[in-house]
């Protein structure tokens, strides 16, 4: 595969052409790069990566709070250059990313004005305008990444990246939509890329010419006023000229977050396009990303000559074997990201990193799967998500599992998440559990309804209970009427909708079946009993962006604040701001929520001795967190008594 032969980016040879793409990760309190770093980039490394990418270091904290790491001391160099050993090992190279800020981007406190290009409205206060930077600032800011650069190349990092992107500070003195300055930073092209440029020069000089230096940059923003692709391709041009060895190219900005971080909602490389525009303008290589990660269209992409590089992000903390497993040939073997970015979400709440369907992800040497210490049978009832993991890990530590599933197939709730065509990367999550289940030592019983007088004959050392959770109905006269659809039962295609379809309730699976429901229908309304839609969906904010866009784009109508009083064989009736009204309809989805099957639990939980739920079976909740729990209690199973017999 062309993906996987060597490739040079300046003097520098990588063994294949995958890049792990820069993603932010928190640091220890002085900036340096932690225990938990090193841990988590080296298992990527050992995935056989050709070259890792950090998130961006920061060069200075002087004008912005803190960053997740810094770089400007020399005490920064001590793990960064371990780290760097560490990676070097298994043959990966390691790329440091510096950025002299983020501006506009700054999430510090609604007091605070952040610095940027201009005086523009912050990203995340609006009510607030930024600072303008200063020359005098500007020229530290430069000198802070040329020096910044040199500790990386001190600390024996391979190449560094220039962080010029994203509606980051780089990027809003690169575009009139936040650079608005008349003097030698502003005005024409050459004026706005000065501060870039000047600082290519700075890198140049403290780590020499031919010490490998790509610049990551946005061509099109794909925003009003913001920059489009045939300036993108003139700057590219400029920092080719400027000797800079490789460009990364980036779409879109915080306004359209879904273009710069992927969502479940995009198609596969929805940035490649861009990127083949920038490669057939300039002579070095260009590095692309946005979904290339699946095999077949990453491989397509190269070898159509639409990039040279291929970088792999979320995937990347998915599954860190990606490239071993190419290699090898099992590529079903692939953990598959599936855009829920909650790697990001947890980041922006303040928690630690981490991924929904890889519980060890950023968690390396946190949780291990160790052996068990006595042989032990453990029952799993249901075999959604959470009760398929449960049985994969308790396989995997040699007990002897059996799981029970009621339906004549795995999946339960991943099913209909993933039956839509914008989320059939779900879909392929859900392939994956039932193929690796498949592979494991455990018996699965389809078609197999559990009752507790079953569960307690069988006699099972463990019982773990993953039964899901089923529809809420709300008591609305007419609920029960022949046009009535499940939601579910919708997105799987067992039950059809007509042409005027009202979608009861505005969370994340009412929008998303309205969306689906427009796919074939003339007009969708969505009624929702609170003040907007998705004001319970616990998901990040480009997620969010990209849905409300869809149920936009898509011309689906929303109905906020009302509550459903009645539902008619061809209306429906709404109680909105103390008045009934009636729409005209002939199909009614009820997307209302969900509530927890649990009626095993509460015959069992006074008989059974430490039985065990997971997933939505304790409440309704997310993948990540059906996951996770699956994957602890079958970790830690006879860990507690273990511990309490040792003490």
């Amino acid at each position: 595969m062309k993906i996987l032969e060597k490739a040079k980016i300046g003097n520098l040879t990588l063994n294949n052409k995958i890049i792990m793409a820069p993603m932010g990760t928190k640091s220890d309190g002085d900036g340096s790069f932690s225990e938990r770093d090193i841990a988590y980039f080296t298992e990527r490394a050992k995935g056989g990566v050709g070259m890792i990418m950090t998130g961006r270091v920061g060069t200075q904290d002087k004008y912005e709070m803190r960053t997740n790491h810094l770089l400007y001391k020399y005490h920064h160099v001590t793990k960064l250059s371990l780290m760097a050993e560490k990676i070097h090992l298994y043959g990966s190279k390691l790329c440091v990313q510096l950025g002299p800020g983020v501006g506009r981007q700054a999430y510090q406190d609604p007091f605070t004005p952040p610095y940027s290009a201009s005086a523009v409205p912050a990203f995340w206060f609006p009510n607030l305008m930024c600072r303008p930077y200063e020359k005098e600032q500007i020229e530290f800011l430069v000198q802070s990444v040329g020096w910044s650069a040199s500790l990386a190349k001190r600390a024996k990092a391979d190449a560094v990246e220039l962080h010029a992107y994203g509606g980051y500070l780089l990027d809003q003195f690169h575009s009139p939509l936040w650079n608005k300055r008349t003097d030698e930073y502003g005005g024409d092209l050459k004026g706005r890329l000065k501060f870039t440029l000047d600082i290519i020069k700075a890198i140049q000089k403290n780590c020499g010419e031919d010490f490998p230096l790509i610049v990551k940059y946005t061509p099109y923003h794909g925003l009003p006023g913001g920059t489009e692709l045939s300036e993108g391709i003139e700057m590219a041009k400029m920092l080719e000229a400027a000797g800079v060895h490789a460009l990364h190219v980036d779409k879109g900005a915080h306004e359209n977050w879904f273009d710069v971080i992927s969502t479940i909602y995009e198609p596969d490389a929805h940035q490649l396009d861009i990127a083949a525009a920038v490669k057939a303008a300039v002579k070095i290589p260009v590095i692309s990303q946005g979904k290339l990660d699946k095999p077949e269209v990453a491989e397509r992409a190269v070898v159509e000559g639409k990039t040279d590089f291929i970088a792999l992000g979320h995937q990347m903390l998915t599954d860190p074997y990606w490239v071993q497993k190419v290699k090898a040939g099992i590529t079903e073997y692939i953990l598959p990201c599936i855009g829920c970015n909650e790697c990001v979400h947890s980041s922006h709440q303040g928690r630690q990193q981490s991924c929904a369907v890889n519980p060890q992800g950023f968690r390396e040497g946190d949780y291990p799967v160790l052996p068990a210490n006595e042989k032990m049978s453990v029952l799993i009832i249901g075999g959604g998500a959470a009760g398929m993991q449960a049985a994969i890990t308790a396989a995997e530590r040699g007990f002897d599992v059996e799981l029970w599933e009621k339906d004549y197939r795995l999946g339960g709730q991943l099913l209909p998440a993933g039956a839509p065509t914008f989320k059939q990367d779900i879909m392929r999550y859900c392939d994956y559990l039932v193929n690796k289940l498949s592979r494991s030592k455990a018996t699965v019983r389809l078609n197999k309804e559990a009752t507790s007088k079953e569960i307690l004959s069988a006699n099972f050392d463990k019982v773990i209970i993953a039964t899901g959770a089923r529809p809420f109905i709300p008591p609305i006269k007419g609920i029960d009427g022949p046009n009535v659809k499940d939601a579910n039962s919708v997105l799987m295609g067992n039950e059809t909708t007509s042409k005027n379809v009202v979608v009861i309730g505005g969370g994340l699976v009412g929008v998303e079946t309205a969306v689906f429901a427009k796919e074939t229908a003339e007009k969708v309304t969505v009624i929702e009993m609170r003040e907007d839609i998705l004001l319970l969906a616990d998901h990040n904010d480009n997620n969010d962006q990209k849905i409300r866009k869809m149920i936009t784009d898509s011309g689906v109508e929303t109905i906020c604040s009302a509550r459903i009083t009645e539902i008619g064989q061809d209306y429906i009736e709404f109680n909105k701001d103390n008045e009934i009204k009636r729409l005209d309809c002939d199909t009614v989805v009820l997307a209302a929520g969900f509530k927890s099957n649990n009626e095993l639990v509460q015959e069992l939980e006074d008989v059974i001795e430490d039985l065990i739920v997971i997933g939505d079976a304790i409440s309704p909740r997310k993948i990540y967190t059906a996951v996770h729990e699956g994957f602890h209690a079958a970790r830690i199973i006879n860990e507690t008594t273990k511990v309490l017999l040792n003490k």
